[in-house]
């Protein structure tokens, strides 16, 4: 007996190298493609010069729209379809003003930009002395009697220690999030915050901030980071120093605007669904190169790829570009709304790629430990090709819905060091994407598509 499991144990090891050089082969076969015949910086060329920011509700974002639904068919998708779904139309207007006022009647520009989805000033502007703070608890030990009828300065720095910048931006976010409706409620009339960004520059970050409607909503901007320098310098003068800025956002009626889905139909299990995608909108700024054109891009990639090598996935796969994920999520909860409906199919895999087309160095998976160990199994497959780790915690803000239905979630995880140099910025344009990086994104997304289409996640 012990000798029937004995070779009942080797034929199984045996079975699984078998399949492993099978998948190196393949995935070999998939690099190889990209990297001679990758189309996903020309499609990235196009989202960014010639349809340029796409905030949802823009006409750029609907000609977005149109474009990856027309080049998805043309990479050969079985289907390419629309997912409806109203959407937040936030417009900036006329650009911003802000200068730091002097009592000898001399004035300071300064760079800002409105946050997203506040509210504008009056029309001749917002001038108030500034109170600067660096945390909710020092808001709160001034109180509503110090900080009414002045403009609330949160100078909070991205934390360097941190390594992972993704972690000093979730920590640091709170304040541009909720900080405008915090102040508010202490009698604030305007809030100004450090911008989000790794580095000391000259450009403002925007990104959305999020109103409460039983507090009074007031204008809130984001300054440079040099320009916070500045500004923290001149407080601490003490000098009776008052700030002007003057924005000129509103907000307007929702719009109807659109999921594209991509899809490539499975040959065994056509109703196990895997998903693949990135967010078309953009911020206002700059032409959303890394945030998020090159998830969107790379993701297409996956379509033009599998059909140029007669790859046939045994599950079907989906290429999303998800509508509206930097100011409401619009897309990626109407995505996961049509999966709970359809009861014929069932969501078990779905991937992101939001965090820029750097270099990868690796994925991180919100997954059962079932379906961990299953993808664990897979991870020397990639070292050839720059993924590094597997982490434990990985989705996307599309994609995150989806958790709920017990689908295994997870994000690509590039090289994060530069990234929020331009996040949100007037810097996140074509020529800060490299062919060859975002090349590899491609690779190693469309390699573990595969392998998730192959192989499922029972």
């Amino acid at each position: 007996m012990k000798y029937l499991f004995l070779t009942a144990f080797l034929l199984t090891g045996m079975g699984m190298v078998c399949a492993q050089n099978n998948d190196s082969l393949v995935i070999r076969k998939i690099a190889d493609e990209i990297l001679t015949n990758g189309q996903a910086y020309n499609n990235l060329r196009i989202l960014c010069k010639q349809i340029g920011p796409r905030l949802s509700g823009s006409a750029q974002a609907a000609r977005a729209v149109d474009f990856t639904f027309r080049k998805m068919k043309e990479m050969g998708a079985d289907t390419v379809f629309l997912q409806e779904c109203m959407v937040p139309h936030w417009v900036r207007g006329k650009k911003e003003e802000a200068r730091i006022l002097y009592p000898n009647g001399t004035n300071r520009s300064l760079k800002v930009c409105a946050l997203g989805n506040s509210v504008g000033t009056p029309e001749k502007g917002l001038t108030a002395s500034v109170i600067e703070v660096r945390s909710f608890a020092e808001l709160e030990e001034l109180g509503a009697e110090k900080i009414r009828g002045h403009i609330v300065f949160f100078n909070y720095r991205m934390n360097p220690l941190f390594v992972n910048t993704f972690r000093a931006y979730g920590d640091a976010y709170q304040y541009r999030g909720s900080g405008p409706a915090i102040a508010a409620k202490f009698g604030a009339i305007g809030v100004m915050i450090r911008s989000l960004a790794s580095n000391d520059d000259d450009h403002p970050h925007t990104g959305t901030t999020e109103y409460v409607d039983s507090i009074r909503k007031i204008p809130a901007i984001a300054l440079s980071t040099n320009d916070a320098d500045i500004l923290s310098r001149e407080l601490k003068k003490r000098i009776a120093i008052r700030v002007f800025f003057k924005t000129n956002c509103r907000m307007l009626a929702d719009v109807k605007s659109y999921n594209v889905v991509g899809e490539l139909k499975g040959t065994e299990f056509p109703n196990e669904i895997v998903t693949v995608g990135g967010h078309l909108d953009s911020w206002d700024l700059a032409e959303g190169a890394h945030d998020d054109g090159a998830g969107c891009v790379q993701s297409m990639e996956i379509i033009s790829t599998f059909k140029a090598l007669a790859i046939q996935p045994r599950r079907t796969i989906r290429v999303v570009m998800f509508m509206n994920e930097e100011n409401g999520s619009r897309g990626g909860d109407k995505y996961a709304e049509i999966a709970r409906t359809a009861e014929d199919k069932k969501f078990i895999f779905a991937l992101e790629s939001d965090a820029g087309g750097f270099t990868p160095r690796g994925f991180g998976f919100t997954a059962s430990t079932s379906q961990k160990a299953r993808i664990w199994e897979w991870k020397k497959l990639f070292e050839p090709y720059g993924i590094c780790e597997f982490y434990d915690g990985g989705d996307g803000a599309d994609i995150e819905p989806l958790g709920k239905m017990g689908t295994a979630l997870a994000g690509l995880v590039p090289d994060s060091q530069r990234y929020f140099d331009v996040h949100h910025a007037e810097t996140d344009v074509l020529e800060a994407v490299s062919v060859r990086e975002l090349k590899l994104g491609a690779i190693n997304m469309a390699a573990l598509i595969y392998l998730a289409s192959e192989y499922g996640m029972n």
